[in-house]
């Protein structure tokens, strides 16, 4: 038993017992790694279960590790959304892989803060490396640059500030009063956070212009140069204009190749949100999708959603990383050291001046499995993919309701005797069944009207057995109307 009178004197625990416990949970690690398929993915659980079941105030007096480690796995780990699960399926699955964990668990012990370069010259220069090694993976050229954020959402608010600096230069001094009314234009299905960026940003609701689509849900290009050509006789300046390869409704790929000569024709800045598919630019047989990317200003790829690599890590890749920089830099004097013109300074590139050592995860993560180990996995979940997609043509009663060009399929149970109403209510019910059953975790979306389900895959350690399973979960389901 683990005593805290007998703990090192500053209050932490003995580096004894801090080996002793370190064992203790790398071994409940490794083995809810080798078992999280036999938990239930989501709990059945009502809002407010666990805060009701644990003390309204912190201890006043030490506790033990053990009575620690007894309430994680008695009451946390019971109200947790498994997305380790391979039959999560609700959103873009992602899986925390071994190698990542450990990353992850060194990157806490070295407690680093990348500031500036003098803060951490390892977590500065290994952001730099992994970024150009990942860069190199999907085919980029050598002029973009990257930096590691949290999430997406901050990844592209970073990339449309620095394009609010190209386009409303005046906006640093004076703020948007000072400027002309700017606009960022983004295809209808383009991701929430988008939206989030431009109110942050000052652009407000009416910042944003959202694109018609064609019938596969891809931003239509004529519809942006006639958007872009309206705002600009209304006195409007376009700032940016926002490309998707991978939306998340149906991850619909906007077509880049053509939307980028007329983002270059009107001078704005070209961001491409490829969070979700990005990594799939490695494999030489989805090239198509991703023509014309390279013209982009800036580029969002997660390694945290189909790379492996554990929350959070987004990579913001940037053409123009002066102009990123500049939108950003502002150095007090305490920060200011004799490297700053010559090393790299991460506080550079967005808002936080406090930045983790999450390269070092990543490294780990593109170390062990290699390129061509990441490859063939997602390879293979194309292919888990296909065999679903499969059951659900083959089924009478089922359809799929959109293109499916990487792994995440959408479709419904329809029953010809529902109506469009009806239909929508059966498959809310029939997923919320399969969900409460905790045998997988779907979401579900809106196409042209109508409720679909989401079906993503992208789970290191799915299998086609899982899929079965789920498969028949849902039939079932289905089938009790």
């Amino acid at each position: 038993m683990s005593s805290p009178e007998t703990d090192d004197p500053t209050g932490d625990i003995h580096p004894e017992e801090f080996r002793r416990f370190g064992h203790e949970v790398v071994d409940w690690i490794a083995d809810y790694l080798a078992g999280v398929d036999r938990l239930p993915v989501m709990p059945d659980l009502e809002p407010g279960a666990l805060r009701t079941a644990l003390p309204d105030r912190a201890p006043e007096s030490p506790e033990s590790m053990e009575a620690v480690l007894a309430d994680f796995r008695e009451q946390v780990v019971p109200a947790t959304t498994h997305w380790n699960h391979p039959s999560f399926h609700a959103y873009f699955a992602n899986t925390a892989s071994g190698p990542g964990i450990l990353g992850e668990m060194l990157a806490a012990a070295l407690n680093a803060n990348a500031m500036v370069w003098r803060t951490s010259p390892s977590a500065t220069e290994l952001e730099e490396v992994v970024t150009d090694w990942v860069a190199r993976m999907l085919g980029l050229p050598d002029d973009f640059r990257g930096v590691i954020n949290d999430t997406a959402s901050s990844s592209s608010l970073y990339a449309l500030a620095a394009a609010r600096e190209m386009r409303l230069p005046e906006s640093w001094a004076s703020g948007l009063a000072g400027a002309p009314p700017g606009r960022i234009y983004t295809s209808e299905e383009a991701h929430s956070s988008i939206r989030k960026a431009a109110t942050t940003l000052g652009f407000g609701r009416d910042g944003v212009r959202a694109i018609a689509t064609d019938d596969d849900f891809r931003m239509r290009p004529d519809a942006l140069r006639d958007a872009l050509e309206d705002d600009r006789a209304a006195g409007v300046r376009p700032v940016a204009v926002v490309a998707t390869i991978g939306t998340t409704s149906t991850t619909a790929v906007d077509p880049v190749a053509d939307i980028a000569p007329i983002a270059e024709e009107a001078g704005v800045w070209l961001h491409v949100d490829a969070a979700y598919a990005g990594p799939m630019a490695a494999l030489p047989e989805f090239a198509a999708h991703f023509r014309g990317w390279e013209r982009a200003h800036s580029i969002v790829v997660n390694p945290h959603k189909w790379l492996f690599t554990p929350m959070d890590c987004s990579l913001l890749y940037c053409r123009r990383p002066d102009q990123l920089r500049a939108a950003f830099s502002l150095t007090p004097e305490y920060l200011r050291t004799p490297e700053l013109a010559s090393g790299t300074n991460l506080m550079d590139y967005g808002v936080s001046l406090g930045r983790r050592f999450r390269a070092l995860k990543l490294w780990f993560v593109l170390r062990r499995f290699g390129v061509d180990g990441m490859v063939s996995r997602l390879r293979e979940h194309v292919r888990l993919t296909r065999v679903v997609q499969g059951w659900v043509e083959a089924t009478p009663g089922w359809e799929v309701l959109a293109p499916c060009p990487f792994a995440t399929l959408i479709f419904r149970h329809a029953p010809a005797d529902l109506d469009e109403a009806a239909l929508d209510r059966h498959n809310r019910a029939l997923m919320e069944r399969v969900n409460r059953s905790g045998v997988a975790f779907f979401s579900h979306t809106e196409v042209r009207g109508r409720i679909g389900l989401r079906f993503s895959i992208g789970n290191l350690r799915t299998t086609e057995a899982h899929l079965r399973r789920t498969w028949g979960a849902l039939e079932s389901a289905a089938a009790e109307r």
